[in-house]
């Protein structure tokens, strides 16, 4: 068993895809902006104007190799939520209520009982998420997967009014970070979860029960990613929130960073709260912590920034929606990032 499991070593680079952000930013530099485009690239959405005032906030996304685990322990439904959780949860970063979504679905040959637990699941999260599943596309590929191959892709369309987006631009030294506890490990990280799991990690087999739970292992890893579009629109609601982030691949840092004003940092206390026991298993495996960090949500998959005399309103609209915000950091100045 490797002693210094990584994410890199599992074959997945997180400064790749940082590197290919910021190369996407240099192509679009060099053609012409279209001035409808509110804001650049890296956002957790894009915004477009579309006259009276109103924007078109829009993502896509998928549910990365957590599809080989849903293989494995033959957990299908919960791949519909975690589609859609993982696009409206990004849409609402900016305070757009989502309209509607679409999905995508490629295939090597096309189980229908499959695909029907999984779509079960896509309305149900819509549904939750209070818009409509417009539309969508299936396509069987025999000669680019195999017979049991496929993989989810997810598109999600708000509406909001320009003059309300919640972009982070008034976020100050001192501020507040409030976050809002994950289900478990969502829809990030998992060719290092498989790999940490696997037979080159702890080889433990998905239907067992490790000690001290009260569920199987399958169970805690399929988990569906947890949808906050309903706590998110109501704490924007108070007119307090300053900032929103989705906590998913880049783990509390590397989210929260991309919303904070030059200048500023990030200040995060992470034993402010429990950590799920999903985690300390997978760490087990040999991840040091500052890879755990990285990569993983930890259990804070939401987070809201305001400031300290406002921070009370948000966590009391959240109660209304039964979610008790956590208190796990602050804003801090940072010369380094000016």
């Amino acid at each position: 068993m490797d002693k210094n499991l990584t994410y890199e070593k599992a074959g997945v680079s997180i400064e790749a895809g940082d590197l290919w952000v910021e190369t996407i930013k240099g192509m679009l530099k060099k053609r012409p902006k279209d001035p409808n485009c509110v804001g650049g690239v890296g956002g957790f959405a894009g915004l477009y104007r579309i006259g009276g005032g109103k924007c078109i906030a829009a993502c896509c996304d998928g549910v990365g190799t957590k599809l080989e685990l849903a293989k494995e322990t033959g957990i299908y439904r919960g791949l519909g939520q975690d589609l859609v959780a993982m696009n409206v949860n990004d849409l609402v970063t900016g305070g757009a209520k989502p309209l509607f979504f679409l999905d995508y679905a490629s295939c090597g040959k096309l189980n229908v009982g499959i695909f029907k637990d999984i779509l079960d699941g896509i309305l149900d999260a819509c549904s939750e998420s209070m818009c409509a599943l417009l539309g969508g596309e299936t396509a069987e590929m025999p000669d680019v997967y195999g017979k049991d191959g496929f993989d989810l892709a997810g598109f999600a369309v708000g509406l909001i009014d320009e003059d309300k987006i919640i972009d982070g631009s008034n976020i100050k030294d001192g501020d507040i970070i409030l976050g809002l506890s994950s289900s478990g490990v969502h829809s990030n990280g998992y060719s290092l979860v498989r790999k940490a799991l696997g037979k080159d990690g702890l080889n433990i087999e998905l239907n067992a029960i490790p000690e001290g739970w009260d569920e199987k292992l399958a169970e805690a890893v399929m988990r569906a990613t947890k949808l906050y579009v309903k706590p998110a629109l109501a704490a924007v609601e108070t007119g307090a929130v300053r900032g929103m982030a989705h906590i998913t691949g880049g783990g509390m840092y590397g989210n929260i960073i991309r919303i904070i004003p030059k200048g500023l940092d990030i200040e995060i206390n992470f034993r402010s709260w429990e950590r799920p026991k999903i985690f300390d298993l997978i760490q087990s495996a040999g991840i040091e912590e500052y890879e755990m960090r990285k990569v993983f949500n930890l259990g804070i998959g939401f987070v809201f920034i305001a400031s300290p005399d406002k921070a009370q309103l948000i966590e009391k609209a959240l109660s209304v929606c039964g979610e008790k915000a956590i208190r796990i950091g602050r804003i801090i100045k940072c010369t380094s990032r000016a």
